[in-house]
């Protein structure tokens, strides 16, 4: 067996918010075979498999009586090339914000709109991440799953993989796959999105009147440093509500009797509201009971002073998530997987 395991391996290091909570068994896999070995040695113990990236996206609220598999592949190539579109591929275990500067200098557009988002490449399929007008699904060339029920590999296109808000097949058939690697289509052409006015007016400020792929990106991460805290030093999993999908009618009746509602058109018939807003309208913003609080800076993240528990957390989750109910028959879906 190459692999290493540890037993009742702390979590506390591998999770965004800090939680203190431990592992039954804990493995990290380099390439497709330790996968495979992880996988075999999950099915010799009796043991459930918990598949974790950079643990920006997890509340722990205990121990994981589980084989924990940490990704931990690297490798970044240039699959194709064309002198406009690009495709490029990365190992599932690639640190996400790496990744996307690593384009950057590679003189490649397309994620300078993600940038500063936590995480693996590997996870940002699994939410379809998506910041400042710009998801995955947008520079989704597709990518490569280990199918746990049958040993196999499968390569995914972008309609096989149903992304939606937040949302993914992967993310509706918990378990079953294991992403490897994923692949992007970026241009060497300079199309920038500017579509979200906090950016623009960052850049504008600045005196640029024609960004660059680095220049929006640079923007997005001055703007994400000053409203969403460093997990380094405050744990936290970054935005903990989704924002809510609504029908147009209830936008409308909120909108008269809130007229600072922030809201989107959704289409069909829906509207898409800012969670942030609701919730800093309740009260909420800067929060805190023990270790568990609300950021004083942006309502949408939940944030751990230190030592709350996930348990502490979620019941203050769901605290804010009964207020805005009553408040706005607003229903709050939490972002993060809970465990």
């Amino acid at each position: 067996m190459s692999l290493s395991l540890a037993e009742n391996r702390s979590l506390k290091p591998f999770n965004t918010f800090g939680v203190e909570a431990s592992a039954r068994l804990f493995v990290e896999a380099h390439d497709d075979d330790e996968v495979r070995e992880a996988l075999s040695i999950a099915e010799q113990r009796g043991l459930p498999l918990l598949v974790i990236g950079g643990g920006s996206n997890l509340l722990l609220i205990q121990n994981v009586e589980a084989l924990v598999l940490r990704m931990a592949s690297r490798g970044v190539r240039v699959l194709s090339d064309d002198g406009v579109r690009v495709v490029v591929e990365a190992e599932a275990g690639e640190a996400w914000h790496p990744f996307v500067l690593w384009s950057l200098e590679q003189g490649l557009v397309g994620l300078e709109n993600l940038s500063l988002i936590p995480g693996t490449v590997g996870a940002a399929p699994m939410q379809n991440i998506g910041a400042y007008g710009v998801e995955i699904k947008d520079v989704f060339a597709g990518l490569t799953a280990l199918d746990r029920e049958t040993g196999e590999l499968r390569d995914f296109d972008l309609q096989a993989c149903a992304f939606a808000y937040r949302d993914s097949l992967f993310k509706q058939q918990v378990g079953r796959w294991v992403i490897l690697r994923v692949r992007f289509a970026l241009s060497r052409e300079q199309h920038v999105h500017l579509d979200y006015g906090p950016v623009r007016q960052h850049l504008q400020a600045a005196g640029i009147t024609a960004p660059t792929a680095k220049d929006v990106s640079r923007a997005i991460c001055a703007i994400r440093s000053e409203k969403l805290p460093d997990p380094a030093e405050l744990g936290n999993a970054g935005s903990f509500f989704k924002n809510p999908l609504v029908p147009v009618a209830l936008a409308e009746r909120l909108r008269c009797e809130h007229p600072g509602l922030v809201s989107y058109p959704a289409g069909a018939g829906l509207e898409k509201l800012a969670a942030g807003w609701l919730i800093e309208q309740a009260g909420w913003k800067g929060f805190r009971e023990g270790d568990a609080g609300v950021h004083r800076l942006q309502a949408l993240v939940l944030v751990n002073y230190g030592q709350a528990s996930g348990a502490q957390l979620l019941e203050l989750a769901r605290r804010i998530q009964a207020d805005i109910a009553s408040r706005f028959a607003v229903q709050l879906e939490i972002e993060p997987n809970v465990l």
